[in-house]
C-alpha cells in the first residue's frame, strides 16, 4: 500500500507538530507496518530523510506563491497537495496536523493538536487568517478519521466542531529524544554558564503568546517578591528565568514581557534568555528549581511533559489538558487567578519535601507516554 504524508512541519523542528512529525516517522520506520509499505512524504521545503529507510520517498514542491505565510499554507495544503496526491495514486493519507486537505477519493486520516482559532478568536486577526481556519475546520470535519492528541482536544472538537465521538482517537504524544535521557552534570553547568545562570531559579519557557499566560506569572512572581521585601515570605525569592522568542510590543497576541517587567519594578529579578535551541532546553529545565507554566489553554501541553521527565517539579494550570499530561505528579493553580497562583510557588519555594515527591510522582506518571504507543494508535486509525 502506498501511504502518504503531509510531513511539512520537519522545516521547523523546534516546533511541538515538528517533533511530533519527527518523532513519529523515526518510530514508524522501526515498525512492522514500516517496513511493509511504501510511504511518500510530502514536504514544502527540503528536508534530510536520510534516516529513514529506501521506502520512504519525499515530494517537494511549492504553489506559485512562494513566501512562507498564511496564504501559502492555505494554497499548498488546500490545492497543490491534493493535486500531487491524486498524481502519485496514493491509496491513503496521513496529515500530521490540522490542516486545509481535502481529499474525495483517498481515505484520509488527520492529527488535530488543537483548535485555538476558534477558542481565542484573537488569532483571526486578519482575513487571510478567516479564510484558512475556515479551511482547516472544514479540512478537519471531512477527514474520515482524526488523532487527536489529548481528551480534552478530543472534547473540543466534539462540542465546537460536532464530530461524531467514534470518529476520534486520542493518541497522546511523547517528548523529543533529547528529553529521554537527563543531562549530566556537566552538560547542565555548561548551558547554564552560556546564559550566566545559576541552579534554582524558576523557570517559565514554551512560548510568550498571551495564552501562556506569562503576565499571571509574572504578577504573582511581583507578590512573592513583595512579601519577601515584607518578611513575611519564609523562603528567599530565586531569580525568575524565561525563555522563548520576544516579540515586539504591538503584536496583540504576544505578552509585551519587556514592559511587563518595567511596569512590575522586576529587572532586576527576571532573566530573559529569548529563543533558545532546542538542545539547550533540557539542562536549562534540570536547573530550575522548578518549572511554572500557567497556561490558559493548551491542546496537549509538551512543556510540562519534558520538566517531567528532565524530574523537575511542575507547576500549572488545571484547565484544558493539562491534568492528562500532568496527572497526579504536578501542583496546580487556577491561571486566572494572581494570588492563588503566587500561593502555590510559595508552597513549591518553601517545601522541599513536597518538591521531592513531585518528582518522584512524576518519574512514574512520565513512563505512560511513548512514541511506540501514539505510532500504534495512528496506524490502528489508518488501517480501519
Amino acid at each position: 500500500m502506498k501511504i502518504g504524508i503531509n510531513a511539512s512541519f520537519l522545516r521547523k523542528p523546534g516546533t511541538g507538530i515538528g517533533q511530533v512529525t519527527l518523532s513519529f516517522l523515526k518510530e514508524l520506520a522501526q515498525s512492522e507496518s514500516g517496513r511493509k509499505h511504501t510511504f511518500v512524504l510530502y514536504l514544502e521545503e527540503d528536508a534530510d530523510i536520510s534516516f529513514l529507510p529506501g521506502n520512504f520517498q519525499k515530494r517537494v514542491f511549492l504553489p506559485l506563491w512562494k513566501r512562507d505565510d498564511v496564504p501559502r499554507r492555505w494554497l499548498w495544503e488546500g490545492f497543490s497537495l491534493p493535486r500531487q496526491i491524486a498524481s502519485d495514486r496514493c491509496d491513503a493519507f496521513l496529515s500530521l496536523y490540522q490542516s486545509a486537505t481535502v481529499l474525495k477519493h483517498i481515505r484520509h486520516t488527520m492529527v488535530v493538536h488543537d483548535i485555538i482559532p476558534w477558542l481565542f478568536p484573537e488569532y483571526l486577526q486578519t482575513l487571510s487568517r478567516t479564510i484558512y481556519a475556515a479551511s482547516v475546520k472544514s479540512g478537519i470535519c471531512r477527514a474520515d478519521r482524526i488523532i487527536a492528541v489529548s481528551q480534552s482536544t478530543k472534547s473540543d472538537l466534539i462540542r465546537h466542531f460536532g464530530i461524531a465521538e467514534d470518529k476520534v482517537v486520542v493518541a497522546l504524544p511523547d517528548t523529543g529524544a533529547h528529553f529521554r535521557t537527563v543531562p549530566s552534570p556537566e552538560a547542565v553547568t555548561n548551558v547554564l554558564k552560556k546564559y550566566d545562570l545559576a541552579p534554582g531559579y524558576i523557570y517559565h519557557g514554551g512560548g510568550l503568546e498571551v495564552r501562556k499566560n506569562a503576565e499571571t506569572l509574572l504578577r504573582a512572581y511581583a507578590l512573592l517578591i513583595e512579601k519577601e521585601k515584607s518578611g513575611t515570605l519564609q523562603a528567599a525569592v530565586p531569580p525568575l528565568v524565561i525563555s522563548g522568542k520576544i516579540f515586539p510590543h504591538t503584536n496583540r497576541l504576544a505578552t509585551d514581557v519587556h514592559g511587563l517587567i518595567e511596569k512590575l519594578h522586576l529587572e532586576e529579578k527576571v532573566k530573559l534568555l529569548g529563543f533558545v535551541p532546542d538542545a539547550d532546553l533540557p539542562a536549562l529545565y534540570r536547573g530550575a528549581l522548578f518549572f511554572a507554566y500557567p497556561s490558559l489553554y493548551e491542546g496537549f501541553g509538551l512543556p510540562v511533559l519534558e520538566a517531567l521527565r528532565m524530574s523537575v517539579p511542575v507547576l500549572t494550570s488545571g484547565t484544558s489538558s493539562l491534568p492528562e499530561v500532568g496527572g497526579d505528579a504536578v501542583l496546580y493553580a487556577d491561571p486566572s487567578d494572581t494570588k492563588a497562583l503566587s500561593s502555590q510557588m510559595e508552597r513549591l519555594l518553601s517545601d522541599a519535601s513536597l518538591r521531592t515527591t513531585l518528582i518522584s510522582k512524576g518519574a512514574r506518571h512520565a513512563l505512560q507516554f511513548s512514541w511506540e504507543h501514539f505510532t500504534g494508535k495512528v496506524l490502528e486509525a489508518l488501517a480501519r
